[in-house]
This record gives structure tokens, sequence and C-alpha cells, in this order.
């Protein structure tokens, strides 16, 4: 009911647009172009967390890009999510092309803390995933999202923590719905969120996941191939040129090595 009288009365009242505050437009065409205006790149943290599957990303987050996250997130501007999962969407396909993905691609959104989705009033990752996966069906892309990511325990409010301290925080707080291991297996798994920092949280998704479908390689799927995000710290863009590829293998929790060319 929340989400329905959020979509009305956007409807109904004067909007500006999240980015710069113009009127009459929730995303004008300057920080949209922000958005979805570059190819995706793959980024990386500084430093790398162990099992960090590659990530690509639309934008920087800063300026105009940070202020339509936040709006989407925070303040419930949930017509975001289209350019959103627009950006998202560029981010899978960069990835999942340079990982040679087989099969359909399963999107599985980053979970959120249950008391701040009950903040929010909405889940903003998965709406922006599924927003994604809409987009990529639309480009002939199979995709699927797949939400079977929980919160095995609860963890500490990641702000303001340095990369060891949300590692630390993040250790083994995550799990895999019981039969989400079945689902897995159908595709090659792409881990999703808004946005990348120190990359804790996904090494985290891909550490579960990856154990989910099993070491003994009796449930071997194509595993965790990539990770997409709407936005990575500008950091994280700069220092990456020239990551190699990796593609973790459930089988055996290894990366795959790049290939020589």
């Amino acid at each position: 009911m929340w989400d329905l009288w959020r979509e009305f009365s956007g409807l109904v009242l004067p909007v500006a647009c999240a980015g710069c505050g113009r009127p009459r437009t929730e995303l004008c065409s300057v920080c949209g172009a922000a958005l979805n205006g570059v190819p995706a790149r793959r980024v990386r943290p500084s430093p790398r967390p162990a099992g960090l599957p590659a990530v690509h990303a639309a934008a920087p987050y800063e300026n105009a890009v940070r202020a339509v996250l936040l709006a989407h997130k925070e303040r419930g501007a949930l017509g975001l999510a289209g350019p959103l999962g627009r950006a998202l969407a560029a981010s899978v396909r960069a990835g999942t092309g340079q990982a040679g993905a087989v099969g359909p691609l399963l999107l599985v959104p980053v979970p959120s803390a249950r008391s701040a989705t009950a903040a929010r009033g909405h889940d903003p990752v998965l709406r922006i995933a599924r927003a994604a996966a809409g987009e990529l069906r639309r480009t002939a892309r199979p995709a699927r999202v797949l939400p079977v990511l929980r919160q095995r325990r609860a963890v500490a409010d990641q702000s303001g923590l340095g990369a060891h301290r949300r590692r630390a925080n993040l250790a083994g707080a995550l799990g895999v719905a019981g039969g989400g291991e079945r689902l897995l297996a159908l595709g090659s798994v792409v881990l999703v969120d808004d946005l990348l920092t120190t990359g804790s949280t996904l090494a985290e998704a891909a550490r579960a996941v990856t154990e989910a479908l099993g070491r003994d390689g009796r449930r071997f799927g194509h595993g965790v191939c990539a990770a997409a995000v709407v936005s990575a710290s500008p950091s994280a863009f700069e220092i990456n040129r020239n990551w190699p590829r990796t593609c973790i293998v459930a089988g055996n929790g290894r990366a795959k090595p790049p290939e020589r060319r």
C-alpha cells in the first residue's frame, strides 16, 4: 500500500530531477547521461577482498549519480528504478560478455537487512535488479532475478567502517535459502548490488553462493561468473585499468586464470 501511495503521489505532486533539482522531471537528460552515458567499466576496490569476482559498474559514485541512488534508496523515488536498472543491465552485459557466461543470467541481489527494508518501505537493490532483468530480456538476453541470499546473523551498520572491519563484520553473514542451490545451478550467476565500496559484501555473497552450490561438483552449475553494480567509488574506477578477468567456479571455489591474448 505504501508503494502504491508513493507512486501515486509522484504523479500528482511537483517533481524535480533527483540529480540536480531541475523542475518538472524526475531525471533530466544531463543527469541521465551521467548514469547511462558511457560504457560500463571494470572496477576494483583496493585492497581487493579475497573471493571477489570481476565487478563492472556503470558510473562513479559522485555528484548526480550519488544523488539519484540516494533518492531511490532513501527517499523512495521509485520511478528511478527504470534508469538505474538500465545502468545495472549495462554493467551485467559488460561483465558477462568478458566472463563468457553460459545459459540464462541469474541475477542474485545482495540482500538488505530486514530492518532497513522495513524502514525504507522497499528493497532498493531487488527493485533495481528486477528492472535490469527486464531490460536484458528486452534485448534478447535471457535473465531472471533470484533473491535467494539471506542474512544468517545480524551485522553492524557498514557506514563508517574501513575495508578490514567490513570484511570482519560480514564474514559468514550470508547464506542461501533452502532449495536455492537448485535454482542457482540453472545458469550463470551474476551478483548484483547498487554500489561497490570495499567489495566486502559482494565477496561474502560470492562465498555463500559457491558454498551452496557445493565444492564436490555434484550440484555444479556455472558458478559466480561476474558481479555488477550501478555505481562504484571513483577510486575503484581509477585504479582499475587492466585487472584480469576472473570467474569463480563453484566446484572448487578457485578462480579461472585469465586467457592469454
